[in-house]
């Protein structure tokens, strides 16, 4: 069961190897389903997640009324904190959906964390694949995961394998899934199982991270 600890939804044991840090996408919060499906099976798993709010979705939450994200600087600095709040960088993994991961992947580097998973990252606005948003992935040297959906509009299975992404970088295709991994019925899947298969990926990969050093 998730718990409220300062700013942080925690789910999972304290003494776990791993925290993941996960932050929420543009337009949803914390405690939208798809945040507490991917906290809770990951909790269960045996590893600490901490969901956090960026400034704007906080003051929505406050308000009531809905506005969009903030600046970047702004976005950054409200990162940087949940960092320093959330425990030793060596033992940390950042992780986030759409939005929420492309900050993380910005500052991965730089923050020293043990790893990355980006859920649904946006490889470009839905309709604009010739404005990418990969320049900084080019160079990026923490050991990531990223699981996409087969058909996300932000970066599909057909056009992400020409983007020259390195070798840091792992691609986990959720089977036809869009940019919330949902599939649709008649392709034979569905958004439980993509969601489970998401938790088993970064699973797997939690665990070979915690191996390393």
């Amino acid at each position: 069961m998730s718990e409220l600890h300062g700013p942080f939804l925690t789910d999972g044991p304290p003494d776990a190897p791993l925290t993941v840090l996960l932050a929420h996408g543009a337009g949803a919060g914390m405690d939208h389903p798809f945040m507490a499906t991917i906290a809770s099976g990951l909790g269960g798993l045996g590893w600490r997640v901490l969901r956090f709010e960026f400034g704007y979705m906080q003051q929505r939450r406050l308000t009531g009324k809905k506005r969009g994200p903030d600046t970047p600087r702004k976005l950054e600095a409200c990162l940087r904190s949940a960092v320093a709040a959330a425990g030793p960088a060596d033992r940390l993994v950042l992780a986030g959906k759409s939005m929420g991961g492309r900050v993380a992947s910005m500052f991965a580097d730089e923050l020293g964390v043990r790893g990355l998973v980006c859920l649904g990252y946006p490889f470009h606005p839905p309709g604009k694949p010739e404005k990418l948003r990969t320049a900084h992935l080019l160079e990026l040297h923490t050991p990531a995961l990223f699981l996409q959906g087969e058909r996300d509009p932000f970066g599909t299975r057909e056009q992400v394998p020409g983007y020259g992404l390195p070798a840091s970088i792992e691609l986990a295709w959720v089977p036809d899934g869009e940019h919330s991994l949902k599939p649709r019925k008649r392709s034979g899947h569905t958004e439980d199982g993509n969601l489970a298969f998401a938790v088993q990926s970064a699973d797997r990969f939690l665990r070979a991270l915690a191996e390393t050093r």
